[in-house]
């Protein structure tokens, strides 16, 4: 974005006069409709998949957290554990890059769940990814294969890994990849092309995979108040440039998630349902599209 857009801008959000938007956390009450399901969730120890590891465990499943950070993640842990009653829940340190390693991964889980009583894996949530600021013209070779290798090719292999699991052991369950509304949108940054790829391989992998008893589908969101967009859980949330006017909350997602991971959701095949705050199809003017050769 321009210097002369983002002053613009901030002199906006100054003079803007009317009412801050509040949104009410609306969160799924206490259920079973994850009973007995076992549930690997990258990226759980913050954002969008610390709500869904959450939404997960009060749907009565037994949740595995991954991430980069040891200590950030037992953090996440103690803290679930804590908000849902719970202690049906362990974390792996893992890093998506280091997907090849991704079977071996989910073998080592599966022997610890064995210990607990716990049946193996039956569903994943591809949540983590990292997001980028460049702008097309000016993408950099390297922010591009950092970008990809997180984004998508981690998100393609690992979705690969996991289907040959569940078919090999006979399990029937789900897939769900975490997406954005960048897939649908023309892609000006690696960020958006590595999305829509992700949209490709869901509706390829739920094809595939169907047959077996396997669910794959995926969300889109629009803008998430969470980290990877700057904002706190504390933050105010308006947000003037999407129709809904504010950003979207990360358990508005995944109240969504247990929805597609239930049996509820089993009719909705290869399907990306896109929470958008409006910021999907209907505009495309909240972002600025300008050949910027500087």
């Amino acid at each position: 974005m321009s210097l002369c857009r983002t002053l613009k801008n901030i002199v906006k959000r100054i003079c803007d006069r009317r009412p801050k938007i509040e949104a009410k956390i609306v969160s799924l009450a206490k259920n079973e409709l994850l009973k007995d399901r076992v549930i690997l969730i990258t990226g759980g120890s913050s954002g969008i998949g610390y709500s869904i590891a959450k939404a997960f465990l009060n749907s009565g499943s037994f949740v595995i957290i991954t991430g980069r950070n040891q200590q950030k993640l037992q953090l996440a842990l103690e803290q679930l554990a804590r908000e849902t009653n719970s202690n049906r829940i362990i974390c792996q340190v893992f890093d998506n890059i280091d997907y090849p390693k991704f079977q071996s991964v989910v073998d080592q889980i599966n022997s610890e769940l064995e210990k607990k009583g716990e049946k193996k894996i039956d569903g994943f949530v591809n949540n983590a990814g990292i997001n980028s600021t460049e702008v097309f013209p000016n993408f950099t070779s390297e922010k591009y294969d950092e970008i990809m290798t997180v984004d998508l090719k981690s998100v393609i292999f690992m979705t690969q890994a996991f289907g040959k699991y569940m078919v090999a052991n006979k399990i029937k369950g789900n897939i769900l990849n975490i997406n954005s509304v960048s897939c649908i949108r023309p892609n000006n940054t690696i960020y958006g092309i590595a999305k829509r790829g992700v949209l490709g391989i869901t509706l390829g992998a739920a094809k595939s995979l169907a047959p077996f008893g396997i669910v794959v589908n995926g969300i889109a969101p629009g803008p998430v108040a969470t980290g990877m967009m700057n904002k706190n859980i504390n933050d105010e949330i308006t947000l003037n440039r999407v129709l809904l006017g504010r950003y979207i909350l990360p358990e508005e997602i995944a109240n969504m998630a247990v929805f597609l991971v239930s049996e509820m959701g089993n009719s909705m095949i290869g399907e990306t349902i896109f929470m958008t705050a409006g910021a999907g199809r209907l505009t495309l003017d909240d972002v600025s599209y300008d050949y910027n050769l500087n």
